[in-house]
């Protein structure tokens, strides 16, 4: 298939680099110099690593301009709180407490256990911290009610032999206590507990001074009790994830120093020559050193200009490291298939020419997808695309400009035939006299005398006389597509299953009091939701009949939801038109409606704080409907969307629902709309970028879909893998693009600028130049990912998780599906146009194409010179038999055949 190339970008900056590359190898020492003293520079903004830590939950992990957010303030502003009238369902924010669940496997109303959660209950009451020498207690920072502490009433309520205690409602000093939220594990009869296995208390503060000192030291007081067997109790406070969540930002540090040793391991490894001249295991030490140097430098230039460092830009380092040691790699390869008797100045010129221009699509895209990153939803997600894509960039400027020196130097040493080691001189050849050791030892310098460069390694040698055969074979070929075709299935069911949103126990570590508390939750206390506001957010004629009547009508709407228990809601309303009835009043005017109000709070003083009234007008009210059953994210999202919706689409008023756990559900209404926004910007700037650089179109084509293939691929497997789509997820799926087309890019790169004349040599031409460098590459991402497996940190996992998979895709897209389909579709070689002879007199006939190659009984093949006997004539498997006219016979013979 012919394709017009589009070279006008590619080559002239191309050239650039070729002019680069040259000037590097005459002046490597300022080249290796200067970016140490940046680095070294730059790196001091580490300093400032504590002071600009942002780690606020809410900040990081929920949408920037969420709804919620905007009801939240509206909440705060129209209903503000009351000390001296506390009310948890009325808080417009998390608040300020701590609580407890005791859980058993009986039951948890027996005697003895509830006296010690009455005895523990009566000691937390009496706990103090000292604050600036002032001893501060419970008591004195707790929320009140009616100027006592709010009390737990479950407490009050039960008696030691409990008999005919309804649920989840039950009568107490003539009002109606609900137990949903503090008895769990229930199970009744006709609405009677019979038993129950947990309880939960719950300590509330004000927002005074002390109170984040008693919230701290609450966790500790319960580290030092110890329980009786039965009785299991977790806890939890409003501090909890926050600390958790800092106190784990720097875990990653440890373990990059691991997955630093492993990846100077693997490629000190992947370059350890048996020639003592042609070993470059400096030069792979160094690589990995650049990848280093880019973290350092870019972290501390960006600490220097006071961006915020949050917990997901621990996972960068990983990423860098990983990058650095791929294009180390393409760099490296190309080295050594220049000849080894150039000049380094001209060795470092032709290696910059191909290797450079490579690396630099791969970085270009990387960097814009990076960029790209910066417009979500999500803080956690623009400082991680940030950091990164600062850090690509040095990363590539240290690659061409730190790396490209050492390899330069490493030249110079090749050049003068020096041991790798010591740097003395060595011969070529091992003395006759000499031992075996000697060889293995004191000798070096050898090299592929045909084609002047260095000797082929064997895994490139497997690339290019067995894999790629082996994979342009049409029985292969066949079997690949089938293979996509099973890898495309299961990327649609996984992608089709895929559940949505971060789990707030994802932010502690495993081995964390938080882990506990949130399973105990779960197992005892998914039952009852949230008790979510309904606000009525204009002035409403709540007097007017027909008025109310379409209002209860939308209340309607919401109770008859399914996971609504309208049994359990509350409103303002409902009682003062029971008080209006009870007292024989009419309320069906304004004026009634209003001055009966005042009598009405006097005797429910809580439903005072749900009616804003100024200037003897109700501005807004609110109700609260009682959610059940939310036990997943999927119960989350239904939960959240409907009650919205529902909300909306009342005609009555305008109406919100409201509760602090909606800040945390916006990330529902954008992390799915934000993620295909990001991909798909993304691969469109891919694509224009590719068209720009790879010079065929077609291949650029390629490269796009190998981007879309690969991220199906990954969503659909993460699903499979147990790995939600949320913002942490979102990030490594932008990444998943630039990987991809690292892979992808490089090998379409080399089809496209291999010189030979049919698809399937060319195929194999660019596995055996890109090939092992991308395996590598993809092997040294993974070892560089690999340690964070073990990791007790939820978000280190999934970096593993979707990094392992975009690897492990993007490696068989490269090596695998890319070249099958690059056969299918190819793109137009590049060789010349061939101007073709027929010499007369010649039998059988003989075509010369240019004086270099021949045709024989449709057999073209290539000789090395212009004479027609006695010489060897080279071919890729066949035997020529030559017949001149007015000669005699000559045989010309292929080497490369057995």
């Amino acid at each position: 298939m012919a394709c017009y190339r589009t070279d006008c970008v590619e080559k002239p900056i191309s050239k650039l680099f070729e002019k680069l590359g040259h000037l590097i190898g005459s002046y490597p020492v300022w080249f290796f110099v200067i970016p140490l003293i940046v680095s070294a520079a730059l790196g001091g903004g580490l300093y400032f690593l504590k002071d600009y830590e942002d780690n606020d939950i809410e900040n990081q992990f929920t949408p920037i301009n969420g709804p919620s957010k905007q009801a939240r303030h509206f909440v705060k502003e129209t209903f503000p709180s009351n000390d001296s009238l506390f009310s948890s369902q009325r808080l417009y924010a998390e608040g300020n407490y701590a609580v407890m669940i005791f859980s058993v496997e009986g039951d948890i109303l027996a005697d003895a256990l509830f006296e010690e959660i009455r005895e523990l209950d009566e000691q937390v009451h009496n706990l103090s911290v000292d604050v600036n020498q002032t001893q501060i207690s419970f008591k004195d920072i707790c929320a009140k009610e009616n100027g006592k502490c709010v009390p737990n009433p479950i407490l009050d309520v039960i008696d030691n032999k409990t008999i005919n205690l309804s649920f989840p409602v039950n009568k107490w000093k003539e009002k109606d206590v609900f137990l949903g939220s503090t008895l769990g594990g229930v199970e009744e009869k006709e609405g009677v507990i019979q038993h129950a296995r947990a309880i939960r208390l719950f300590y509330f503060l004000q927002d005074k001074p002390g109170a984040c000192q008693w919230l701290q030291q609450f966790p500790k007081f319960l580290s030092k009790k110890t329980f009786s067997t039965q009785l299991k109790v977790s806890h939890f406070t409003s501090l909890s994830r926050q600390e958790e969540i800092e106190k784990h930002t720097t875990d990653g540090i440890p373990l990059f120093s691991i997955t630093y040793s492993l990846a100077i391991s693997f490629s000190v490894l992947s370059c350890m020559r048996l020639d003592n001249v042609r070993n470059k295991i400096w030069v792979s030490f160094m690589g990995v050193l650049s990848a280093g140097l880019s973290v350092l430098s870019s972290f501390g230039f960006l600490l220097y200009l006071q961006v915020p460092f949050v917990i997901t830009v621990a996972n960068s380092p990983f990423l860098i490291l990983g990058i650095g040691v791929d294009d180390m790699f393409i760099m490296i390869s190309n080295w050594q298939q220049t000849k080894v008797r150039d000049p380094v100045e001209k060795r470092m010129a032709e290696t910059f020419k191909e290797a450079a221009m490579s690396i630099t699509i791969t970085t270009l895209t990387d960097v814009l997808g990076f960029y790209i990153g910066l417009m979500s939803e999500f803080r956690s997600v623009q400082a991680f695309c940030l950091y990164t894509s600062t850090s690509i960039i040095f990363c590539y400027i240290y690659n061409i400009l730190f790396f490209g020196s050492v390899l330069a130097l490493n030249g110079r040493r090749e050049q003068s035939n020096r041991h790798w080691l010591t740097c003395c001189k060595l011969p070529t050849q091992t003395p006759k006299e000499k031992p075996l050791a000697y060889r293995l030892c004191c000798v070096g310098g050898d090299y592929d005398k045909e084609t002047g460069a260095e000797k082929q390694q064997p895994i490139a040698h497997f690339f290019k006389s067995y894999y790629g055969p082996f994979l342009t074979k049409p029985w292969t070929k066949v079997c690949v597509m089938l293979l996509y075709v099973g890898y495309l299935a299961g990327a649609i069911y996984g992608s089709l299953h895929l559940e949505q949103g971060i789990n707030m126990k994802d932010l502690a570590a495993d081995d964390s009091y938080v882990i506990s508390y949130y399973d105990d939750d779960q197992k005892f206390f998914s039952r009852y939701g949230p008790n979510v506001m309904v606000v009525v957010t204009e002035e409403f004629p709540y007097w007017n009949k027909t008025s109310r009547s379409e209002l209860n009508h939308c209340m309607k709407k919401l109770h008859n939801l399914t996971f609504v228990n309208q049994n359990l809601s509350v409103s303002w309303l409902d009682f003062y038109l029971q008080f209006a009835q009870n007292k024989r009043l009419n309320l069906d005017n304004e004026n009634a409606f209003m001055e009966n109000l005042s009598s009405f709070f006097l005797l429910y003083p809580e439903f005072k704080l749900d009616v804003n009234i100024t200037q003897g007008k109700i501005n807004a009210s609110r109700f609260f409907v009682q959610t059940l059953d939310i036990s997943n994210a999927s119960m989350e999202i239904k939960m959240f969307n409907e009650l919205r919706n529902t909300a909306q689409s009342c005609s009555a008023a305008k109406l919100l629902v409201f509760h602090p756990l909606f800040i945390y559900l916006d990330q529902y209404s954008v992390i799915v709309t934000g993620t295909i926004q990001n991909v798909g910007f993304t691969t469109a700037v891919m694509l224009v970028i590719s068209l720009l650089l790879i010079p065929n179109p077609i291949c650029s084509l390629w490269v796009t879909f190998s981007i879309g293939s690969v991220v199906t691929g990954v969503t659909g497997f993460m699903a499979l893998w147990g790995v939600n789509l949320d913002s942490i997820s979102m990030i490594i799926l932008v990444v998943c693009i630039g990987f991809t087309v690292d892979f992808s890019a490089h090998i379409s790169y080399a089809f496209v600028s291999s010189k030979k004349s049919t698809v399937n040599e060319r195929v194999v031409d660019a596995l055996f130049s890109l090939g092992y460098p991308v395996l590598q590459g993809a092997t040294s991402t993974i070892i560089g990912v690999l340690i964070l497996a073990a990791s007790k940190n939820h978000i280190f996992r999934t970096f593993f998780k979707i990094m392992f998979l975009v690897m492990v895709f993007g490696l068989a897209h490269s090596i695998i599906f890319i070249p099958v389909f690059l056969t299918l579709l190819p793109c137009s070689s590049t060789k010349a146009k061939k101007k073709t002879t027929t010499l007369p007199g010649v039998i059988p006939k003989i075509i010369m194409i240019e004086n270099k190659s021949m045709a024989y009984d449709n057999y073209a093949f290539t000789k090395d010179n212009s004479h027609m006997c006695g010489e060897t004539v080279k071919t890729q498997s066949t035997e020529i038999y030559f017949i001149q006219n007015k000669m005699p016979l000559g045989w010309c013979h292929d080497p490369d055949c057995p």
